[in-house]
């Protein structure tokens, strides 16, 4: 499949596709989903968000080791939601792992299977992956920890307000 990166038993983690644009609004439309993405993002509104929002997540990949793809059910095609491996906020060289699903595509092992594909390939380019989650999102913390990544505790540096951090190094 021509944009695939990672092929794991049943997911395809790939570049994003136009193609892909109702699914995007769908996924980033929902309060449930970005509450998690971040300060300060909003839900997505229109077609036209989903189709900058696929541009600037397939422009990511300028640097070694880094990309924001999508994770399709190879069986039925459905995207069910993203991984990434993306630099943090002021500091270009520390990068982060992250994932999120459609609720529809939530309580399958999707979201472990897509990061752990996603973290291998990263330590094969990278010293060190970091994750990052909201302290009450425990469904996020209980993928790093099942992907591998250690729990190194709480930290304020990057976002507003405490995170819980995790680390996994080759």
């Amino acid at each position: 499949m021509s944009g695939t990166l990672l092929r794991t038993a049943r997911l395809d983690v790939r570049r994003w596709r136009d193609a892909d644009a109702p699914r995007v609004l769908d996924l980033h439309s929902r309060p449930e989903v970005v509450r998690w993405l971040g300060d300060d993002v909003a839900p997505m509104r229109t077609l036209q968000q989903a189709c900058e929002r696929i541009a600037g997540d397939n422009g990511v990949a300028d640097r070694p080791g880094r990309g924001h793809w999508a994770v399709e059910v190879r069986e039925s095609g459905v995207v069910a939601g993203s991984v990434m491996l993306v630099g943090l906020p002021g500091e270009a060289e520390l990068v982060q792992i992250g994932w999120h699903l459609h609720p529809d595509c939530t309580g399958r092992g999707y979201a472990r299977e897509a990061a752990a594909a996603v973290l291998e390939h990263g330590l094969r380019q990278l010293p060190e992956v970091l994750a990052l989650t909201h302290l009450d999102n425990y469904p996020s913390q209980r993928v790093a920890l099942a992907i591998g990544m250690v729990d190194a505790g709480l930290t304020e540096r990057w976002y507003a307000g405490p995170s819980r951090l995790f680390r996994a190094a080759p």
